[in-house]
């Protein structure tokens, strides 16, 4: 018999016969007879039948069972279907991305609606083959394609499909991806004629998901949240800046997954990229490769010098909206320019739009360590002014944390990892950062990946500072200076800074700092610096130093010994930036004969001109104070640095009729000139996550503002959804620029 009657026969065994399958008690299966015996039409049985007991047929059952089902399992005729974007992004929490596409999170179902073409669906007896696909080459070895087929419940431990609906010719289908399934963009055929797209995301809502965060207040800061707060200013002064990070506003989505389509990884392997892309660990280091252009086509060109010809001054943006759009719409050409705020705020809105929980933090007198050894080694002249080298304090550097697993280090490594997409040095023959365990730079644990020993030094170098005399000769001098001040972030829920300080260290000075410093193999002999026990320098500064005002600083020495002390002391102040690149002298002292007496204190002024300060501030509005005492009795040279940084006058903001739904509202912004000077060409811009639409709102004054004038003007604008949200202000001009302001606006539904 060939092969087709073979299969005639079975078939017609199977629907004939199988149905009157049947169990005998006492007797054990019994088989149905054959097609030849007359029992067939009589319904009768015989003594000659065939019977069979379970001890020995167990596997002959089970075959039976399987050939049944899969020769009366039918395929669902689809004739189409509803993806319902509107209630499965609402469920997943991405309809601020909008609801005319399909936007889930991994590991939690969504519901797609099926109508069939004919016929009613039965549990049990239709089936549905279902393959995601996503990536240029999907591969089940990668993980980037998985087949699976209708089960009686949903797994969401893997990818899977349940029917939820009672019969009928309308079929609730229920799907749900793998909790590791690689992010990005879908496709997923369902039989023979379905075939839908939607784009799948991280999801720290679910605990099988590395991100998973087990907190709703902070989930809702650290995804969910479209606007924030980055610390600037100085570590005894620090400003809140107000940033945008939009990454729900209309085509960020795209943008930030064409960032990850963009990268060297993706375009030399687009599989093996794709495959990484369940691993928020590889996603977060990519991204800080990408949002920096120098090794790929990324986001943002850096400048940290005054030249901004062919761009704009970092301090021009508002938000990373418009640094995304601006990228998309120039064919990936790198948006100029961004510094380290920028870049940690564009790589933050990335981050939570791709749905791995994120925040910008601020580290006050950073260390930028080149040689990796834990120390920065500094060299003033005899005036106290610093000596450029490429290892340098900033005032302050910003970076992002990310939240997510680590199953490739030692155990209790999760939580906050520590990324830097700002360009300083190269990891890994790139210039990225990260990602590294906060507890790891705690702990001095510099053997774990990525870039500890860079990140560790940053917030726990050792600083040696030398003066070179006019002779060539070098000596060490006593310098209070200790990096790591004020770690900041934006507190969950409100705009107050919060210190996490003590997540990356111990107490300066603790046993606890110095073992780790130990841990760190460190294994440089430092020069001990001597605390001068008798001469005590320090900076004193007014409280009131706004920009356009003339005023003090002071330094202030005592003399603790039994002795009088003759003393020599320079007292100098220069604009700075904030990387720590000096400019322009502000002010300058040079006593030559400073006498004390025993237990007596000096309090030498230093006055600080608009006139001769006004033109070199940079837009930092920051000036390095430097104060240096040469005692004549012993040589001993002290050092005291102090940043200090001008506050920008308040722009105050105030909203003109009900804040609602998609309902025109106007915003009085006033800003009073505090410079001896008039102000030209002034411009107010807004923007704001949900309120301007994804684009920047200006208004222009037709005339110049005199001292002491204000500067006023009404820019509309139609909030789109309800909620808390944050109206970013900016105010630019000839003389005053880049002025922040914000203000926080409820609109209701």
């Amino acid at each position: 018999m060939n092969h087709w009657r073979i299969c005639e026969a079975a078939y017609v065994c199977m629907c004939v016969l199988v149905p009157r399958l049947f169990f005998c008690p006492g007797e054990g299966l019994v088989t149905p007879t054959r097609l030849t015996d007359t029992s067939r039409t009589t319904n009768k049985t015989d003594t000659s039948r065939d019977t069979l007991f379970p001890s020995q047929l167990e596997t002959e059952n089970t075959l039976w069972l399987k050939i049944t089902a899969a020769i009366m399992a039918q395929a669902l005729d689809i004739d189409r279907w509803n993806l319902e974007c509107e209630f499965n992004n609402r469920d997943h929490r991405t309809d601020l991305n909008g609801v005319d596409r399909l936007i889930v999170r991994r590991g939690q179902p969504f519901t797609v609606s099926l109508y069939l073409r004919s016929g009613l669906y039965q549990p049990g007896v239709n089936s549905l083959d279902c393959i995601a696909e996503t990536g240029p080459q999907p591969s089940e070895q990668y993980g980037t394609r998985a087949s699976f087929g209708l089960s009686a419940n949903i797994d969401t431990s893997r990818w899977s499909a349940a029917v939820t609906s009672p019969p009928g010719n309308m079929v609730a289908l229920s799907i749900c991806s793998a909790p590791d399934a690689p992010i990005g963009r879908y496709t997923l055929t369902l039989g023979q004629s379905a075939r839908i797209e939607f784009i799948l995301l991280f999801n720290p809502w679910c605990p099988g998901d590395a991100v998973y965060m087990d907190n709703e207040q902070s989930l809702a800061e650290y995804v969910l949240s479209q606007d924030g707060i980055i610390f600037r200013g100085s570590y005894k002064h620090p400003i809140p800046t107000p940033w945008n990070f939009g990454q729900f506003e209309s085509g960020i989505l795209d943008i930030c997954l064409r960032i990850l389509d963009m990268s060297p990884k993706c375009l030399k392997n687009p599989g093996k990229d794709c495959s990484g892309r369940r691993n928020p660990i590889y996603v977060s280091r990519v991204l800080s490769a990408m949002v920096n252009c120098n090794d790929d086509k990324g986001v943002l060109l850096g400048r940290w010098t005054d030249d901004y010809d062919g761009g704009v001054s970092p301090m021009f943006w508002r938000g990373s909206v418009e640094i995304l759009h601006n990228w998309e719409t120039q064919a990936c050409q790198p948006v100029r320019y961004g510094q380290c705020w920028v870049f940690a705020a564009v790589a933050c809105s990335v981050s939570r739009a791709l749905g791995i929980p994120c925040r910008v933090v601020t580290n006050y007198l950073s260390a930028h360590d080149t040689n990796s050894n834990l120390t920065i080694e500094r060299y003033i002249d005899e005036n106290g002014d610093l000596i450029q080298s490429r290892e340098m304090i900033w005032n302050y550097h910003c970076w992002v944390e990310s939240w997510m697993t680590r199953p490739d280090l030692k155990p209790d490594f999760n939580g906050w990892q520590a990324s830097d997409p700002t360009p300083q040095e190269k990891s890994e023959g790139v210039y990225c950062c990260g990602p590294i365990p906060l507890r790891a730079i705690k702990e001095g644990e510099l053997t774990f990946k990525y870039d500890a020993p860079f990140v560790f030094a940053e917030v726990n170098a050792d600083i040696i500072t030398f003066m070179k005399k006019k002779d060539g000769s070098t000596s060490t001098v006593t310098n209070n200076t200790i990096v790591g001040q004020k770690i900041s972030t934006k507190s969950v829920g409100s705009d107050a800074r919060e210190d996490i300080t003590h997540l990356y260290k111990f107490p300066e000075g603790s046993d606890e700092e110095r073992e780790a410093f130990k841990r760190a193999n460190h294994q440089n002999k430092l020069l001990k610096q001597q605390q001068n026990q008798g001469l005590h320098l320090t900076i004193k500064v007014t409280a009131d130093m706004r920009k356009g005002c003339d005023f003090d600083v002071f330094a202030v020495v005592t003399n603790n010994t039994q002795s009088e002390k003759k003393c020599r002391l320079v007292f100098g102040s220069c604009a700075l930036s904030y990387n720590g690149f000096m400019g322009a002298n502000c002010g300058f002292k040079d006593l030559l004969n400073v006498e004390l007496q025993p237990g007596g204190e000096r309090r030498v002024p230093l006055r600080l001109n608009y006139s001769k300060y006004g033109d070199n501030l940079t837009e930092d509005n920051l000036i390095r104070l430097a104060a240096l005492l040469l005692d004549y009795s012993t040589g001993e040279a002290t050092l005291a640095v102090r940043n200090i940084v001008l506050e920008n006058p308040e722009i105050k903001i105030r909203i003109l009729g009900e804040p609602k739904e998609n309902r025109k509202l106007a915003a009085e912004l006033t800003l009073k000139n505090p410079l001896p000077e008039p102000l030209e060409n002034c411009c107010f811009s807004i923007e704001g996550a949900n309120l301007t639409g994804g684009h920047v709102i200006s208004e222009r004054l037709g005339s110049s503002v005199g001292p002491g004038e204000d500067a006023k003007v009404k820019v509309y604008f139609t909030p789109t959804h309800s909620g808390l949200r944050k109206l970013v202000v900016d105010f630019d001009s000839t003389k005053l620029c880049h002025v922040k302001g914000y203000r926080n606006v409820i609109i209701g539904k």
